[in-house]
């Protein structure tokens, strides 16, 4: 199977399947000295973790790191550092139940990756879907959390989750600190109260619901980036779409700037207080002409209702014979809440990249 890599000079390659001995990550391009230990990494899977609340699938996964390589005791730090090399990640699979799987072996679900895989492969890995499984975002996020070390205390990236199903919130209200109190990583308290009732009320039909993601990166100077193949917006766009279950990415104004006028879409500019250029908007997210401009970076990723439902749905064997389907297991009714830590992740990885493709380029 090809293309399990993503980024330039920052790379990570993940590897593993959802219902294999474990999953993981080699990280490779990381600069050295850095100090580094699992105790960096862990507190990021941990906000990402199944089985934290009734919202989520009811998978018991401790998702414990382990650093098999990269990092050597530095004396004059006195602790682990990172020495230039491959950084290899390891995260065991503790509470995988394949058994939930043996009525869909040969039974493709509607809105899953089995049909494209057997169609691709010839063979699928049927136990929770294999390499196509949410479970693989534990090693992009245990990555992005040495990609937070590399870009430093700086730079800030932080998602939230802005709309589940129909229901989107408050911006009015929006408020930093709420964001890890409740349950869905939501900035506006009263619609997190209204979302638990939602989402109760899909899980309990055996149906689920889609979601919006938005990530905000704040401290990327002006310049990252790159005006053709590189760009910077183009890079994180590609980045979210590669989590599973995304269906759409926009950066800042995104989709909204088709209703705009000239006058309404440009970022105007003044001298700012401190003598430096200011933006009076941001409507093209931080990014003009694939370069970033220093303001804050706005990305925004929907994801698809989660396709293993309890409903019975009309699909085909791989024997081509019509039947029905309906998903048994642990499920999350939303998969959107837990792709707020993988944005959050899937941002750092392009940002370090970003980070050292410039400095190599103009030092």
């Amino acid at each position: 199977m090809s293309h399990n890599s993503f980024g330039h000079l920052f790379r990570i390659t993940t590897w593993g399947e959802s219902h294999g001995p474990a999953i993981g990550v080699v990280l490779d391009g990381c600069p050295p000295r850095i100090p580094l230990s699992e105790a960096d990494i862990q507190p990021w899977l941990d906000r990402r973790r199944p089985g934290q609340s009734r919202h989520v699938t009811q998978r018991r996964e401790p998702d414990r790191v382990r650093i098999l390589s990269g990092v050597f005791e530095d004396d004059r730090t006195g602790g682990p550092v990172t020495t230039g090399a491959p950084i290899s990640l390891v995260i065991d699979n503790e509470d995988a139940r394949s058994k939930d799987y043996s009525d869909i072996r040969d039974t493709w679900r509607p809105g899953h990756a089995d049909f494209a895989y057997d169609m691709k492969y010839g063979v699928r890995d049927y136990r929770g879907g294999g390499r196509s499984s949410a479970r693989e975002t534990a090693a992009r996020v245990a990555a992005g959390a040495i990609a937070r070390k590399v870009l430093g205390d700086g730079v800030a990236i932080r998602g939230a989750l802005v709309q589940v199903g129909p229901r989107a919130i408050d911006y009015g209200r929006w408020d930093d600190a709420e964001i890890d109190r409740n349950d869905f990583f939501c900035p506006d308290p009263e619609t997190a109260k209204l979302w638990e009732a939602d989402i109760d009320a899909a899980r309990k039909a055996g149906s689920s619901l889609g979601a919006l993601v938005e990530v905000v990166v704040s401290g990327v100077p002006a310049g990252w980036g790159a005006p053709v193949y590189a760009k910077l917006d183009a890079d994180l766009a590609a980045a979210m779409m590669s989590i599973n279950a995304a269906k759409g990415v926009e950066i800042g104004a995104g989709l909204g700037a088709a209703a705009m006028t000239g006058e309404e879409a440009a970022d105007e500019m003044r001298l700012g207080a401190d003598g430096a250029p200011a933006f009076l908007s941001n409507n093209n997210g931080g990014v003009l002409g694939g370069i970033s401009t220093g303001q804050d970076l706005v990305a925004r990723f929907s994801v698809k209702p989660t396709s293993s439902i309890r409903t019975e749905r009309r699909t085909l064997t791989r024997d081509l014979e019509e039947t029905t389907v309906s998903t048994q297991g642990r499920h999350d009714p939303c998969v959107g809440i837990r792709a707020v830590p993988v944005g959050e992740a899937m941002a750092a990885l392009v940002l370090a990249d970003h980070m050292l493709l410039h400095r190599g380029q103009v030092g």
